[in-house]
């Protein structure tokens, strides 16, 4: 019978399930397939440059023979091969090895590649270096503004705390305006329940709400004998001044 093509749409149709017997015709197209791959990659023609390597290192590989001039003089002054130049022996026992430059680029390229490289490394280096210095200084920042904020917050608790007291004991002294409009809190400050609102009502005045906090207190205790930290009214200045730690938070702490 004449031989079947195997790329054939026959020959692809045939059923060649697992478990099935395959028939003899498909494993003699597999095996001449086979062979034809190997007979290609063996009569595969080498480009130039491989087969200009391929010279190189064997010519690179094999000893220098007495045909070389170089070497026949060297054994004419006395030189046996395997052994070091220079007079007491000192020398190089090897050829120095060839650097084999392939490319189009000019003498010098490579170096100049590799400071780039080392000139984009150093910048990358430094641009995180200063990003992280950046986020230091941004966190450091941000702590100390909170801390700020939490501090003038309590101030002004303390200084609405100081407003109202005032305002008590100034009413049971019968004394019916404050000695500054802002030593009492405004009747319709009491009814905000808006922090911001707040904030504007204290900072409406000239000075700021530490100074208002340290005129206050110290009307207090002058006026009243009476101290905002320990929320104590002492019997007069005497006892104020031997019971009282002082006239500010820091040295009540």
């Amino acid at each position: 019978d004449e031989e079947e093509d195997y790329m054939s749409d026959l020959f692809i149709k045939q059923d060649v399930r697992p478990g099935l017997p395959m028939v003899r015709r498909m494993k003699e197209a597999i095996q001449k397939e086979e062979k034809q791959k190997e007979a290609n990659e063996k009569n595969r023609q080498k480009s130039l440059k491989e087969e200009e390597k391929e010279r190189r290192d064997l010519v690179l590989k094999s000893a220098l023979g007495h045909e070389n001039k170089g070497f026949a003089l060297l054994q004419k002054m006395g030189y046996k091969s395997g052994q070091a130049l220079g007079k007491s022996g000192e020398g190089i026992v090897e050829p120095i090895p060839l650097n084999i430059k392939t490319g189009r680029s000019g003498l010098g390229h490579e170096e100049l590649k590799k400071r780039k490289a080392e000139e984009k490394l150093e910048n990358y280096r430094q641009k995180l270096h200063m990003k992280k210095q950046a986020n230091e200084q941004a966190a450091d920042q941000f702590r100390v503004r909170f801390k700020n904020k939490q501090e003038e917050r309590k101030m002004e608790g303390d200084l609405r705390k100081s407003q109202r007291a005032c305002q008590q004991l100034d009413m049971q002294k019968d004394i019916d305006v404050p000695k500054e409009t802002w030593y009492w809190l405004e009747p319709e400050e009491e009814d905000k329940k808006d922090e911001e609102d707040k904030e504007d009502e204290c900072t409406s005045s000239d000075l700021s709400v530490s100074e208002k906090l340290r005129i206050l207190t110290a009307y207090l205790r002058e006026e009243h004998f009476y101290c905002i930290w320990c929320g104590t009214t002492y019997e007069d200045s005497q006892d104020l001044s031997s019971n009282c730690p002082g006239d500010s938070a820091a040295d009540h702490d």
